[in-house]
Formats: C-alpha cells, structure tokens, sequence
C-alpha cells in the first residue's frame, strides 16, 4: 500500500467522520430547519462547513452574560416597582390579550406614555436628540448599532461633548462591528472629553470569550434616554440617509418615535441592562413618573428581544396579533426572511379575512438575504399577501399595524436573524390613536411602491429562481 493510497483512505474517513458527527449533533442542538441546513453545509463542504459550524453554529450565550442579564433584570423589577407606575392602561380583551403575551414574554408591562411623535428623516432626529442633549441636567445614554461621523451626526456628538463639559453623565454605548470605524476613530477623544464609551459585543477575532459568543451575535438596537424624561426609539442609526453612499447613492427610509412620561422608564431601563452586561457598571435609574396628566395619552409597551431570552419574544408576539387579524395587516421591512410559524401567522390573517400588504425594498443592499427572501415571494401570493415593491429608496423601517388598532414597531427586521440572534428593541402600540402615525407612514410607503405581479414574477429567468433557491435554503442561518 503506498503513500497516497494511504492520504486518500484517511482523507476520506476524516470527512466521513466529520459527517456522521454532524448527522448525529446537529438534531439534538437545533430546530429542524436549522439542523438541516447546516448538514447540507458540511455533507457538501466537510471541512470549510465544520469550521463554519464551529464559528458561527451556537447562538449559547456564555454564562456570565446571562448572568448579568439576571440580575440586572431582578434589579430593574426591584427599581420599578408597579407602585411607581401609572395605573395599568385599560384596553379592550383583544388588545389586552397581546398586552399580558407581551409582558410574560418581554417582561414589561403596558404602560402609558405622555406624549409621542413620529420623526421620519435623519436630519429631524438628529436636531431633536441636539436639543434635548442641549437640554440635559442629569444624563444622556445612547445604544446604537451603527454610528458614524459625517455632516448630519457631527451637531450630535458636539452636543454631547458640552453636555459633559458642564457636568452631564454622558454614555454611549455602540455595538462593536457595526460602530467599527466609530469606535476606532473617535473614542479616545470623546472619552477625553468627559463622554464615556463602550463596545457592545466586543469583536473577539472569531473567539469566544467570558461575554461573547459568535461574532455575528449583534447589538441591534437603537435607543437614546435623556434624563429619564425624554427617549427615542426606532430604527433609524445615527448617520447620514444614504449610509455614506452604500447603496449607490440610495437613502434608507427610517422611522423614530419620541416619547415622554412613564414608558421612558422602561426604556432607560433597556439602556442600564445593556450598560451593566457590557460593563458591569450600575448606573442609577432616575425616578420614575407616578400617577398625573402624563398617565392619559397615549398606550405602549416595551419589547426587548435576543439571545438573552429564553424565546423568540418578539416573533410569538408578531405571530399572535396576526392571528388576531380579521380586516388589514400592512408591514414594512428591508429584509424578509420569515420562518414557518410567521408564515403560518401571515396564512391564518389571509384565511380570516384580512388583507395583508407587505412592503419590502425593490432593491436591496445584501445580496444573500435579499434573493433569500425573494424565495419567499411566489408562497407568500400563493397565500393571500399582497407584496409591494418601494421604488425611490430602501425602506428601512420596521413596522406592522393589525386592523388599525394595534402597531409594532422598532429595531427587528421580519427575519429569522432578527427573530433569534439579534439584541432587539421594538415597541408595541395599542389603539387606534397610538397606531394612526405608523399607519400614516406606511401608507406613504405603499404610496412609493407598486404591487408584484404574481404571473409576472413567476416568469422571471431560471438563473435568478436557482440564485433565490440556493439562499432560501441557507436562510435558516443567515
């Protein structure tokens, strides 16, 4: 027997190996949908697959992150006590119904705000967080996925240099991939002037550390929380419409709520739970609203989600008020990659009446997400929903409203990534008051689209159905 029979014989035993490891692991540790696409990965690419699986496989968080998520949880529910609160909001059974799933899931309640307004452009964010930082006697903490330095955020990071300089506890804390270049480049100099930063999910060259586990685990949410008072939430990032120039020139079209009263002790609460995991620092949580004027306008409820929870919050949230449906479901989402119970959700809204319009870009900016979700289009039609095409830009706001009376809103993308791996922010809304702004939103976004043709779009080229395939069975894990 020579050499190279020898190489060959254990060549191909090792990548036998690695197989039958995968055939026997994979089922135990995952969902079917994920097991399987996983073992397509490694029973095509043994070894490339296996070191991926190794990378990326595990959304575990490491113990001592939820640890601290526990904590500071205990700490919050000791903090805010509901005889701080407002008294709870009244709504109807139905409403009511998502309210207490809302709670059991996310751990907070429905509770009021005092007032709310829908900003829709990056340049009137960005000069209501300037002034309000301008305005800060105590503290202003931000979380953002991405910030940059450009012509628009430039007034925002001034604001919060002389908000420090006269005595403000500022703190910004950015998620460590998508805040890179921010992080690299400026820092040191905010940290010099009084502005404390932090890394949220520190990159770890692949790494698993005491606080992180894959790299691709993101901080995606986007929150500003100035003195307890005042906070933004959405999905807008702190930078420029067009991303600088990512999408050939293209803008992406955000939302941002501004709130006031009882709700944005909620979501200081979401800013100290995250600075503590990240820092381990306690910062204090100001004095929350009690009952008044305040406690009259408008309904809310604050819906963190992650890997940090024992389910995926926010999806069973989504999917019961799509059973709930009975006259008009609108979403609006950059990326759709829905998995079967959202597509289940999404069929029973459709059988019980409603009609159901989901607005997504006609161009996107990924190239493996945005064919893997137009994988999805043609059962989607076949379905019942109405699938829209944005035209101008890239609609980048994450929203749904249920009958006019019910909204979600925030962070989350309709997608299996945002559904499971990502640290989300989203807000549900209850009424027909608190749900109107979003409709009004959506409407201009329905306005700027036009409607798929079912007939047309199953006509389109073989090579772009295989490209869309090939995603589809690769979203489980996207």
């Amino acid at each position: 027997m020579n050499f190279s029979l020898i190489l060959l014989i254990l060549h191909n035993l090792f990548f036998f190996l690695v197989r039958l490891g995968a055939v026997c692991i994979l089922p135990q540790r995952h969902s079917p949908a994920v097991a399987m696409t996983w073992l397509l990965v490694i029973l095509f690419w043994p070894l490339p697959g296996g070191l991926l699986y190794l990378a990326l496989g595990s959304t575990e968080l490491p113990k001592l992150r939820k640890d601290r998520h526990e904590r500071a949880l205990r700490r919050l529910r000791q903090t805010l006590g509901h005889d701080a609160f407002c008294p709870e909001p009244v709504l109807t059974e139905d409403l009511a119904t998502i309210g207490r799933l809302g709670t059991t899931l996310a751990q907070w309640p429905v509770q009021h705000a005092g007032a709310m307004e829908l900003l829709d452009s990056e340049e009137a964010l960005i000069a209501q967080l300037v002034e309000a930082v301008d305005e800060a006697e105590r503290n202003a903490y931000l979380l953002y996925y991405i910030f940059e330095k450009d012509r628009v955020t430039t007034p925002l990071i001034e604001a919060l240099r002389r908000a420090a300089g006269r005595g403000v506890e500022c703190r910004l804390l950015l998620d460590d991939l998508g805040s890179k270049k921010f992080l690299r480049k400026e820092s040191a100099s905010l940290e010099k002037a009084g502005v404390r930063t932090a890394r949220a999910l520190p990159l770890s060259r692949l790494r698993r550390t005491r606080l992180t586990a894959r790299f691709d685990l993101r901080n995606h949410r986007k929150l500003a929380v100035i003195d307890g008072k005042v906070a933004f939430v959405g999905s807008h990032n702190i930078t420029e419409a067009t991303y600088g120039g990512k999408a050939r020139g293209r803008k992406w079209e955000d939302l941002t709520l501004r709130l006031t009263g009882p709700i944005v002790g909620q979501l200081q609460g979401v800013f100290l739970e995250d600075w503590y995991v990240e820092t381990s620092e306690v910062l204090h949580h100001d004095e929350p609203f009690r009952t008044g004027d305040l406690c009259e306008a408008y309904r809310l409820q604050t819906v963190p989600s992650g890997p940090a929870y024992s389910t995926e919050n926010y999806q069973r949230l989504v999917a019961a008020a799509l059973f709930q449906a009975r006259e008009r479901v609108i979403i609006t989402t950059p990326y759709l990659i829905p998995d079967e119970g959202l597509l289940q959700a999404l069929e029973v809204a459709c059988l019980n009446g409603a009609r159901v319009d989901l607005v997504v870009p006609l161009r996107g900016d990924q190239f493996f997400v945005g064919n893997a979700g137009k994988a999805y289009f043609s059962q989607l039609m076949d379905k019942g929903v109405a699938i829209h095409l944005f035209e101008p830009d890239i609609v980048h706001a994450k929203t749904m409203t249920v009958d006019g009376r019910m909204a979600f809103f925030g962070s989350s993308n309709f997608d299996i990534r945002s559904f499971t791996l990502n640290f989300e922010l989203n807000m549900a809304l209850y009424g027909e008051k608190e749900t109107a702004p979003i409709i009004s939103a959506q409407e201009r976004y329905l306005a700027g689209s036009r409607r798929l043709d079912a007939s047309i779009w199953r006509r389109r080229p073989l090579w772009r159905k295989t490209v869309e395939g090939v995603s589809k069975l690769l979203s489980p894990i996207l």
